[in-house]
This record gives structure tokens, C-alpha cells and sequence, in this order.
């Protein structure tokens, strides 16, 4: 007969291995943890570190700095904060775009939970918790909000950006932004692969469709004119690197 105790060690086993296989789309993911319980913030920090960029602000307010002035992809958030509450603190990121939240919170009545979802969180996991669930509830949320991008015939989908291959258009929040055809030709190099450190040749190479000539100050202008158009002071998707050229940041 099969020893129940080794079956349900191989079950967990098992269910461990698919969340470190799923996970292979969304490293290094930037997550915010906003926790005023260093305890809890140590025990996430142990078992997510290897998976996540894991960020840590223990108030609201300072949970709100990192957001503004970091490309954050998902949001683990406590209710109960010194200072502004994490139901604020949720608002405020709502009002900046669709950044996945997961609220973590010791209040576990179905009013509580119905408020949070209500007031825009993707999620809601209750104190006590099991670190191996909330590891995976991230990375569902970091799936549906496309931190690995999604390709089909119709659009290229990358966090809050959208091309749309069929009509040429571009929207950022479901907001179209006008952009002349050469800038689209060079969001959609940049979407189709993040992470990648193009020269500015390379660029130049690709988008133009031209491997004899090469103009240097073409491509940093119309680089300079993409951003200022799919940016915001919050949002900075291409960063440039000195001595190489432009990344398109995960």
C-alpha cells in the first residue's frame, strides 16, 4: 500500500515545480511590498527573493515614493499602515494606471475583502498566509498584466502598452497616442524585446530597413520624440545606456 505521507510530499513537490516553471516568464519582476511587519516583510523577502526585485517600504507614504519613481510590475499591500492607509495608498496607484495589487491583510471579513476588491485590488490573501499561495497568486497577476509579453495576430501587449498590428495604433491604459509610422516601427522593436540593448546601428538597421547607411542623430531624435509621447513622469518604458544604446525596461 502507498504511504500517504510520501504521496502528499510528492504532491507538494510537484505543485513547487510548477510555480518555479511558471515563473520563468516574469523574472525578475519588480515587486513593491508595502508591510509594516518586518517579520512578514523577512519571511516574503526568504521566499520570493530569488524569483522577484522585492522593494520594501513599511508606510504608505513611502510605498507611494518607490511607485511614482520606479518601474514597479505587481503590489503586495497591508491595509493597516502608520500614516496613510493602504486603502489610500491603493487609490492613488489606481488613479496612475492598472498596476496589479495584492492586498495582504490580517482583516479577513467578506466585508473587508468586497471593499478592497471593490476599490480596485486584483487580489486579497488574509493573514495567516502560506508564502508558497501568495507566490503564486504573483505570478498569476504578473501573467494577466502582461509583465511577459503576449503576442497574437492582432496586438503586442507589454504591461500598459498596446500596438495594434492591424490599424497601426498604439494605446497606453486603453488611451490611443498618436504616433508617426517611423516611431511605430520603433515601440514595436523596443515591445518585441525587453531586456535587449539595441546600438544605435541596430536600430537604425532595423527600423529603417537600410544596412549600408547609418545616421546616428536620426535615431537618438526620433528615440527622443517616442519617449516624450509614451512616457509619463511616472511611467519610463526606454532607458538609455551609456556607451550602448536603448533598452526597453521589464
Amino acid at each position: 500500500m502507498t504511504n500517504p505521507f510520501i504521496c502528499d510530499k510528492i504532491i507538494k513537490n510537484l505543485f513547487i515545480l510548477r510555480i518555479c516553471v511558471a515563473l520563468e516568464d516574469v523574472l525578475k519582476a519588480k515587486v513593491l511590498l508595502i508591510e509594516d511587519s518586518e517579520k512578514i516583510a523577512e519571511l516574503i523577502d526568504v521566499y520570493m527573493k530569488e524569483y522577484f526585485d522585492i522593494i520594501y517600504a513599511d508606510t504608505g507614504e513611502k510605498g507611494l515614493e518607490i511607485f511614482n519613481n520606479e518601474n514597479i510590475d505587481i503590489i503586495i499591500l497591508d491595509i493597516v499602515l502608520p500614516g496613510i492607509s493602504g486603502l489610500e495608498v491603493l487609490t492613488e496607484v489606481r488613479k496612475a494606471g492598472n498596476t496589479p495589487v495584492i492586498i495582504l491583510s490580517s482583516k479577513d471579513l467578506d466585508m473587508d475583502k468586497i471593499l478592497g476588491l471593490k476599490m480596485g485590488a486584483d487580489d486579497y490573501v488574509t493573514k495567516p498566509f502560506n508564502p508558497m499561495e501568495l507566490l503564486a497568486r504573483i505570478e498569476v497577476q504578473l501573467r494577466r498584466s502582461n509583465y511577459a509579453i503576449q503576442e497574437d495576430e492582432e496586438f503586442i501587449k507589454y504591461k500598459d502598452l498596446k500596438l495594434d498590428l492591424n490599424n497601426l495604433a498604439v494605446y497606453r491604459n486603453d488611451e490611443e497616442i498618436s504616433l508617426m509610422p517611423i516611431e511605430y516601427k520603433l515601440l514595436g522593436l523596443f515591445m518585441e524585446n525587453p531586456g535587449h540593448v539595441f546600438t544605435k546601428k541596430q536600430i537604425y538597421e532595423s527600423v529603417w530597413d537600410n544596412i549600408y547607411s547609418y545616421d546616428d542623430n536620426t535615431v537618438m531624435v526620433h528615440i527622443s520624440k517616442l519617449k516624450k509621447k509614451i512616457e509619463t513622469q511616472e511611467k519610463k518604458y526606454i532607458k538609455t545606456i551609456r556607451g550602448l544604446g536603448y533598452r526597453f525596461e521589464k
